[in-house]
């Protein structure tokens, strides 16, 4: 009788620990041994293990709720503004120059608020069907500018009153063991959650949801309950992390949870859990916590340095301490996230470490993990519903059904609005055209995004791009006393670097490219103000201010006296970045609409797959997007720095969100697919002209910008929902049908 060889594959992995977490302990021995031989002083005291175990107890709390979102294939950028919304909303509450409320009420009040955001999180991706960076991003930007209008930009303390309530704000203090509270509760809320994740019901939803949402979904899961309820999860860990923090320093300030989610992604993935879905440990994600905020204090607590100051004829040694300059830290975190997430395709999917040990060891390799994980992927085409209907309209309908017609409209009813509420402003020639000003640089990210987005792609980056190529073009006038040709050229380099790098990333290591961009979103912010030292710059030659001054103003510095008359008009209040912009936007339209390249873009963005077997090479189109909305993004840096003499590193805050935006509201799909270079100028017109009547002083009110930025925020998400439920899905249509039929049906039975 033949016996059957039969192949073991082993015991499956565990859920709750394994290979990855004594790795990440290995090297977090190793990496804190390297910083008591930098800076014995700090590392070399049982003080700093413990205030590093104290930080990280916040950090590795919403990493906990943030590893239920990932392994669903989820994404939540929001938790650092929940952080930082929950504690200032707390102080509001509790401090006695505001609300003056007890401990018990305001902390029930903080809590419904971090479960109300994660319910916002959770229906917009799930219900709604908007992309999950693009909702959590949004709930970030609407959190933070909360952040900034509640607390003025100023501290609020409530020491005196805290002392009246030791049983809530003992939380961020050390106990009779000799270690803070904060940490007995971090061990306590990584237990439960790593329990739940690994051995309930609920973990078992979530790791098939995040593997395989259709097959789970086939299997009887509540895969969009499921979604919500990660969500809610990772918004409650969220919440009392800022709690914790808000007792610990009975106070907030606005900085509260900056780049924090940036910090808690890159510590969830190093923890071995997969951007892709479908795997992930809490206790992976509380270790790469660990590992991140000890990065974090070794890069900023520097090391001891000795310096020789000369005195006379006397040298003295002075002990000082070098640390990094400003900006380098989220340069070191931006990296980290891109580095974290090519761990795990590269390093945890092939098992380079298990293969290494097993050779090692002489014995066979253990079985590749499978790289799949999606049985059935459908046709990404999206609008061809409203595709059809601009085909068969006529006359005034055929312009209705265009995509890109809603923001013409708006445009035109918000400059209607501005002149009815401001004709004295409004009508005047020269403030008009001050609005155009504001609105050239918007526009230009518009152009490049534009293909970014139609070919399917996001770049979440270019602010900070515009704000690299910026500083790098103010520190080479200022600090190095470069001609501005040198200096337009470095900016452009600069800028274009950080694109390439977006590209290459992106499309060469098949990445995420919201995920690439979010990365260089904080190397080339944190880069801005490494160069220029966290100062303003300003003061360099009249002749690179020329790109930002009017065209009268070229003349006259070239003592060119235009005659009177319309031309003289029309050259004191038209600005030469505006005519740049409106040519640059005529050849990226040519291109996008009348070019095989712009077709191509086009079918990459709406179905990457069929544009790959009708022989378009998808990488290149995606490639070469990239790269326009780093140019783009770049000359719109160089511009701003000559328009305002000056270079400050905040230049280009919150234009990913309003580009973003316009380009949507302009016709633009974040499917993919869509969109027009008169659609997304219309776009950018719109967002420009709604902050012009925000800020519109109307009989003594105007809207602060904080409150302005909110707005915005709420405006995107309305933008893509339109663009998802009446674009896409054409719900107006159906309900339309719907709404005959029925009226047709007695008509019918009567004859």
């Amino acid at each position: 009788m033949a016996l059957t060889a039969t192949t073991s594959l082993g015991r499956a992995p565990s859920q709750i620990v394994g290979g990855w977490e004594a790795g990440l302990l290995a090297l977090l021995l190793l990496l804190y041994l390297g910083g008591a031989f930098v800076n014995p002083a700090f590392f070399g005291s049982t003080g700093a293990f413990h205030s590093l175990l104290r930080d990280t107890s916040r950090v590795a709390i919403i990493a906990v709720g943030v590893t239920f979102v990932i392994v669903n294939k989820d994404l939540d950028l929001s938790v650092g503004s929940t952080y930082g919304l929950v504690a200032v909303v707390f102080a509001r509450l509790f401090a006695p120059n505001f609300l003056d409320l007890d401990v018990v009420t305001s902390v029930t009040l903080c809590v419904l608020l971090g479960m109300l955001i994660g319910l916002v999180n959770g229906v917009l991706v799930t219900i709604l069907k908007v992309p999950a960076f693009i909702a959590t991003l949004t709930i970030l930007f609407i959190g933070r500018g909360f952040v900034l209008a509640l607390t003025h930009g100023q501290a609020i303390y409530y020491p005196a009153k805290a002392a009246g309530y030791p049983l809530f704000f003992h939380l961020g203090e050390t106990n009779l063991f000799g270690f803070n509270n904060q940490i007995a509760i971090f061990a306590l809320v990584a237990a439960i959650g790593a329990y739940v994740l690994a051995k309930t019901r609920w973990g078992y939803e979530t790791f098939a949801t995040g593997g395989n949402e259709q097959a789970a979904s086939y299997a009887g899961i509540p895969t969009n309950w499921v979604r919500i309820r990660a969500y809610l999860i990772s918004s409650l860990c969220a919440a009392l992390a800022g709690l914790m923090s808000a007792a610990q320093d009975k106070g907030v300030t606005p900085l509260y949870g900056i780049s924090l989610e940036l910090i808690v992604i890159a510590a969830v993935i190093i923890g071995g859990a997969s951007i892709l879905g479908g795997r992930g440990r809490v206790a992976g994600s509380c270790l790469g916590a660990l590992l991140v905020v000890l990065l974090d204090k070794v890069l900023r607590e520097g090391w001891p340095i000795t310096r020789i100051i000369k005195i006379g004829d006397e040298e003295i040694a002075v002990n000082a301490v070098y640390s990094l300059p400003v900006g380098a830290v989220p340069v070191f975190l931006g990296l980290l996230l891109v580095i974290a997430v090519l761990i795990e395709p590269y390093l945890i999917r092939r098992q380079v470490a298990a293969r290494l040990w097993a050779w090692l060891r002489g014995r066979p390799p253990p079985p590749a993990y499978e790289i799949g994980g999606v049985a059935i992927e459908g046709v990404q085409t999206k609008g061809a519903m409203a595709t059809d209907m601009a085909l068969s309209a006529a006359g005034f309908g055929k312009f209705l059904a265009r995509r890109d017609a809603l923001a013409i409209i708006l445009t035109v009813v918000l400059w209607l609005t501005g002149f009815a509420l401001r004709p004295d402003y409004w009508w005047n020639l020269s403030n008009s055209f001050a609005i155009l000003l504001n609105y050239t640089e918007l526009a230009l990210i518009t152009i490049g995004l534009t293909y970014v987005i139609a070919a399917g792609d996001i770049d979440l980056s270019v602010g900070a791009v515009l704000a690299l190529a910026g500083s790098t073009a103010a520190y080479f006038l200022k600090v190095l006393g470069a001609d501005p040709l040198t200096a337009v050229t470095m900016g452009l380099l600069a800028g274009m670097a950080a694109g390439l790098v977006n590209a290459v990333v992106t499309v060469g290591f098949k990445l995420p490219a919201f995920i690439v961009t979010l990365g260089m979103f904080y190397i080339a912010r944190g880069l801005a103000a490494w160069f220029v030292a966290g100062q303003q710059l300003t003061g360099w030659p009249e002749g690179y201010n020329l790109l930002g001054r009017k065209v009268n103003d070229i003349l006259l510095y070239y003592r060119i006296s235009p005659p009177d008359g319309l031309f003289r008009t029309v050259a004191q209040v038209v600005s030469v970045q505006t005519i740049w912009m409106l040519v640059v936007a005529l050849l990226a339209g040519i291109v996008l609409a009348y070019t095989p390249f712009g077709q191509k873009v086009y079918a990459t963005g709406g179905n990457v797959r069929a544009a790959a077997y009708a022989g378009i090479n998808t990488n290149r189109v995606r490639f070469v997007a990239l790269m326009l909305a780093a140019l783009c993004a770049t000359m719109a840096g160089i511009i701003n720095v000559a328009y305002f003499r000056s270079f400050n590193p905040v230049a280009g805050q919150f234009r990913e969100l309003d580009a973003i935006a316009s380009v949507i509201i302009g016709g633009g799909s974040i499917f993919g697919g869509h969109g027009t270079i008169i659609g997304a100028l219309a776009g950018a017109a719109v967002i420009t002209l709604v902050r012009s009547l925000l800020q519109l002083n109307v009989q003594g009110f105007s809207m602060p910008q904080h409150w302005i930025n909110v707005f915005i925020g709420g405006i995107l998400i309305v933008a893509v929902l339109i663009d998802i439920w009446v674009r896409q899905a054409n719900i107006f249509g159906r309900l339309r049908t719907r709404f005959t039929r029925g009226a047709r049906t007695p008509e019918t039975k009567h004859a």
